[in-house]
């Protein structure tokens, strides 16, 4: 079925609310639940909703109190790793931060979220945890891979610099994406050491990189909205027309929610 919803529902009286999950943060020796702006800020400007935050760090308990609040799902790139123990591995990156709490988190939360009909937005970490949720697992260093290009930012560039469009997704044709974005290829940033190697059950890929790694995935066999991405189109969102009609279409179908539920 197509992710892009139809324009025939009915207008709803109220914006979509759209959860998002906060990650773990020390500063000063105090600890933080956080969410960056740069991912809220297009899912208010150009997806038309309102962000509602929730900490991961309290478990599981209150999960479908939370989704019960809730038209769509959106899940956000962080600093951390997913815990290579939940796909079956040994952690290969122990210098890199983990956040286990999201882990524990997120991954019933995509289940929750995809029983209960919700449209759901993964970007980069995001896209990963929908993948590994389904039972997929990750390249845990692409960089060493023989045949894969450098997806890591340069820490040592501007902020600017690390997040400029360094390479190019192929769309996989005839697809409800590939419509989305309106032409074949698009240029997109690349922070990541990590990728998909194994996609999970149901999932399917929307777009490759040059070097082949999957970079855009959904479920086909959902009824609504799933998309994930693995660049960051958060970033500077109002000046890529690519990343509006992303957030535009995550708005659509969170506000067809919204009609669905005032409907019944």
């Amino acid at each position: 079925m197509s992710n892009i919803s139809s324009n025939s529902s009915k207008p709803s009286t109220r914006k979509p609310v759209v959860l998002m999950s906060m990650g773990a943060q020390e500063r000063a020796g105090h600890e933080y639940q956080v969410m960056t702006k740069k991912y809220m800020r297009p899912l208010v400007e150009h997806a038309g909703c309102v962000p509602v935050l929730a900490p991961t760090c309290f478990g599981i308990d209150d999960l479908k109190l939370y989704l019960s609040m809730v038209d769509g799902v959106y899940l956000t790139g962080a600093g951390s790793n997913i815990d290579p123990s939940l796909y079956g591995q040994e952690n290969l990156t122990p210098e890199k931060t983990q956040d286990q709490d999201r882990d524990h988190f997120d991954l019933p939360l995509i289940h929750a979220a995809l029983a209960m009909g919700l449209p759901l937005f993964g970007i980069c970490r995001g896209m990963q945890e929908f993948n590994v949720a389904l039972g997929g697992d990750m390249h845990q260093k692409l960089y060493t891979i023989p045949g894969m290009r450098e997806h890591r930012e340069d820490y040592s560039a501007s902020v600017a610099q690390q997040y400029a469009d360094v390479h190019q997704v192929r769309m996989v044709p005839d697809t409800w994406f590939a419509k989305l974005m309106q032409q074949e290829e698009i240029p997109v940033n690349s922070l990541h050491g990590q990728g998909i190697k194994t996609l999970g059950k149901g999932l399917q890929a929307l777009a490759h990189a040059e070097d082949g790694l999957i970079e855009a995935v959904h479920l086909p066999e959902q009824q609504q909205f799933t998309l994930g991405v693995q660049w960051h189109p958060e970033w500077q969102a109002a000046q890529n027309p690519f990343s509006i009609r992303m957030f535009q279409a995550f708005g659509d179908a969170c506000r067809q929610t919204v009609a669905q539920k005032l409907n019944r």
